[in-house]
């Protein structure tokens, strides 16, 4: 198997430090690698299998001879280097929403659509993060035959990054001291609140973030337009972790036994469910973990075929670092750079 020369794009930020961490934990193999971010960055320094590395300023040039970019810093940075990548005969893997839904660029959650890899022109798309966790889950039901999802988010803030952070902790302490602070990240104060707004709203009152699980859902499980799917996405004052509640009706009879067997036996899923003894996920058992936690699996009351459950899952994890990272690897092991 060949060894690539591998870069990092945003190498400095909350998603890239991530994707280091997480590339050193699976044993990603190379022949060679950089570390790249925006001027202001340039010049840091970071450690990597306990060797430093000095962050490099990203411009065209340091792409020459790159055979994989792990990218996460932001769409007008993955615009405006992708071409240059692709140019230079590289791949890029690009966790921004810059090519998502462009018909040519493969939109991959690896273990789900993995030969849609095989398509790629340089170019390699990493969903969102409340997409990400969702697919893992519904890609083994698929075959129940999908006919409407329905899908409630509950977004930590560290999906909306470090500032959002900072947010959320220093209107947590201002308000326990019964003081103002100016909410900047966020329509409206997070902590002890919950904000039904993520991203900007469209024209048919939807926001940008719950279109995006509409249509990426379809475009990674080759869905057709005459399956339903609706979403509603929230932001809620948790630093790290995303919860879903899910409701789906499915084409074919299934009971709730046969999705928690199959979900048991699925990869990247662990089942947490025994409500007797108030075992169910929550954000805490997902923080800094691989895994796509699924409870409450109980049989949907709306729906003559359905199924509720709910989902957790570490977003800046399967949400955005470790799905890139685990696409690199299988880039690597099917020979596609």
């Amino acid at each position: 198997m060949r060894k690539p020369r591998i870069a990092i794009l945003g190498a400095t930020g909350v998603v890239g430090r991530e994707i280091i961490k997480i590339t050193e934990e699976l044993g990603i193999e190379f022949c060679d690698i950089k570390f790249l971010s925006s001027a202001r960055s340039a010049g840091s320094k970071l450690t990597f299998k306990g060797q430093e590395y000095t962050v490099e300023e990203a411009k065209p040039e340091v792409f020459d001879g790159i055979n994989i970019v792990m990218a996460s810093a932001g769409s007008s940075t993955s615009q405006k280097f992708a071409p240059e990548i692709v140019k230079r005969g590289g791949v890029i893997i690009d966790n921004s929403s810059a090519f998502r839904m462009e018909k040519d660029v493969p939109l991959v959650i690896a273990g789900v659509n993995d030969e849609d890899l095989r398509k790629h022109k340089g170019i390699i798309a990493n969903p969102n993060c409340s997409t990400s966790q969702l697919m893992l889950v519904l890609e083994p039901l698929k075959k129940f035959g999908l006919k409407t999802l329905i899908v409630s988010t509950y977004q930590a803030v560290s999906g909306a990054g470090l500032a959002a952070i900072n947010e959320l902790r220093e209107d947590t302490i201002a308000n326990l001291e019964g003081k103002a602070l100016e909410n900047k990240c966020f329509k409206k104060p997070i902590s002890f609140n919950v904000i039904p707004q993520i991203d900007v709203f469209c024209e048919n009152g939807y926001t940008k973030e719950e279109m995006k699980v509409v249509n990426e859902t379809r475009k990674i499980l080759h869905l057709d337009e005459n399956t339903r799917i609706s979403c509603t996405a929230a932001r809620v004052p948790v630093f790290n972790g995303h919860s879903e509640a899910v409701d789906i009706e499915f084409e074919k009879e299934v009971t709730p036994e046969e999705v928690r067997e199959i979900l048991k036996n699925s990869y990247g899923v662990k089942v947490i469910d025994n409500i007797d003894n108030y075992e169910y996920p929550t954000t805490r058992d997902a923080s800094g973990v691989n895994p796509v936690f699924a409870g409450r699996i109980r049989k949907n009351l709306a729906f003559k075929n359905g199924i509720s459950l709910w989902c957790v899952a570490d977003n800046l994890r399967i949400g955005a670092a470790l799905n890139t990272v685990r696409i690199c690897k299988r880039v690597i092991e099917m020979g596609l750079f």
